[in-house]
């Protein structure tokens, strides 16, 4: 009941997670296109009023003149719509998602042992303290470097190492798959602090300016601009780390933590590409197709280093008896042919029965039987051979030569017979 009930958790906040995210990055796109895209006002009201760009788009089937005041308007209307919720709730849907998914589980999901054999509370502190030092790094940055002279390219290539660095510690620190989830949230966590800490409180000061009838200070909407675009360079990069945990052959690569630089580094300057364009129509800035070049050929390079060995195709071979198991459960090379159940049980039960047997049956597996074996002969394929997904992080040890028995088993017909 347990397992069941945090499945149903499990769905529901991701569920709640991936619309509000939606939301959120859907409202951050079309205002980076939108200050990408305005142009000088040609009106001489709106010039009047201090208005500093506009734009005519047309949608559903209407046409909308959105315009922007670069400091403040004349006057505030009496309803104003805030851009936090989106944001808020994204951040909190995905750490409860988290929470259920890894912190809950610490020594099932988030440790691996072969990495660091530490305690479920001491993985969990760790975890959460890459949120903070992540924060309180970036946000040092980009106070201290943020308003020079090349500011931007310095935050950037500084923000870039951090992220470089946090990389290489969780994937040395955690299972893989954790790992990359990790750093995505880390990520996460920072853009939604820009908006808690920075982008919001500057606009409520100029508000509170406005209505009171001080000067405005736009020491406020730059420093909130430049938040706001830091959070669109971080938003592919974070994309991927959440969706990455489907592949195995991510995280699962033995140089997993240069996987997610290279293809976080990829995703913002496809980013880039996406944010110069508009500017690039209205002659603003140089073509920016370089960048989105650069960022396919690095997704590429990737491909092509990753790619795994060919193997052998599998020959017949005579029926043989079950095998036994050698030292530390390794298969002894001679054993090989079509293999049934008698065949795998023995290591159905040193591996997988302790979560998959009578007393727990996680996600509703069940494997200490010919029928159960039989049901989930396909899964038990794609997540012990070809994803190597299972046991979780291998937590119970199971051998590349195990995995190789259960390959020639599938590859045989998958009999559940003796």
């Amino acid at each position: 009941m347990e397992s069941y009930f945090l499945d149903w958790a499990n769905l529901l906040l991701r569920w709640v997670h991936v619309i509000t995210a939606i939301a959120w990055i859907g409202s951050s796109f079309y205002f980076v296109f939108l200050d990408s895209s305005l142009t000088p006002p040609e009106d001489e009201d709106l010039k009047k009023q201090g208005v500093s760009g506009e734009l005519w788009a047309v949608h559903g089937g209407g046409f909308y003149h959105p315009v922007k005041f670069a400091v403040s308007p004349p006057q505030l209307p009496k309803h104003l719509h805030w851009f936090f919720w989106e944001s808020y709730s994204t951040w909190i849907s995905g750490f409860a998602l988290f929470t259920v998914s890894y912190l809950y589980s610490a020594s099932t999901y988030l440790i691996d042992k072969s990495r660091m054999d530490w305690a479920p509370a001491t993985a969990i502190v760790v975890a959460l303290a890459f949120f903070v030092v992540f924060w309180l790094l970036y946000d040092a940055i980009c106070r201290i470097f943020g308003q020079k002279k090349n500011g931007d390219a310095i935050v950037g290539a500084l923000v870039f190492g951090l992220v470089c660095i946090a990389s290489w510690l969780a994937c040395h620190w955690f299972a893989g798959r954790a790992a990359f989830l990790l750093v995505g949230a880390m990520i996460a966590t920072a853009m939604s602090a820009n908006v808690f800490f920075w982008i919001i409180p500057g606009q409520r000061t100029v508000i509170r300016q406005i209505r009171t009838g001080q000067d405005v200070d736009p020491i406020h909407g730059k420093r909130g601009k430049q938040r706001s675009v830091h959070n669109t360079y971080f938003t592919l990069p974070v994309l991927f780390a959440m969706l990455s945990n489907h592949y195995s052959f991510t995280w699962g690569h033995p140089q997993n933590w240069l996987v997610l630089i290279l293809m976080m580094f990829a995703g913002a300057a496809i980013r880039q590409f996406f944010v110069m364009r508009h500017g690039y129509k209205l002659g603003r800035n140089g073509n920016p197709l370089p960048y989105a070049l650069v960022g396919v050929a690095v997704i590429v390079g990737a491909i092509v280093w990753m790619r795994p060995a060919p193997v052998a195709a599998p020959t017949a071979a005579p029926t043989v008896n079950a095998p036994v198991l050698g030292a530390n459960g390794a298969i002894p090379s001679s054993a090989g042919g079509q293999f049934g159940y008698q065949s795998l049980q023995p290591v159905l039960a040193q591996r997988c029965t302790s979560c998959h047997g009578e007393q727990l049956q996680m996600k509703n597996v069940r494997l200490d039987s010919p029928a159960g074996v039989k049901q989930h002969a396909q899964a038990i394929y794609q997540q012990v051979v070809v994803q190597k997904l299972m046991p979780m992080n291998n937590a119970t040890g199971m051998t590349d030569a195990e995995r190789a028995l259960f390959k020639r088993w599938f590859e045989a017909g998958a009999a559940t017979g003796p």
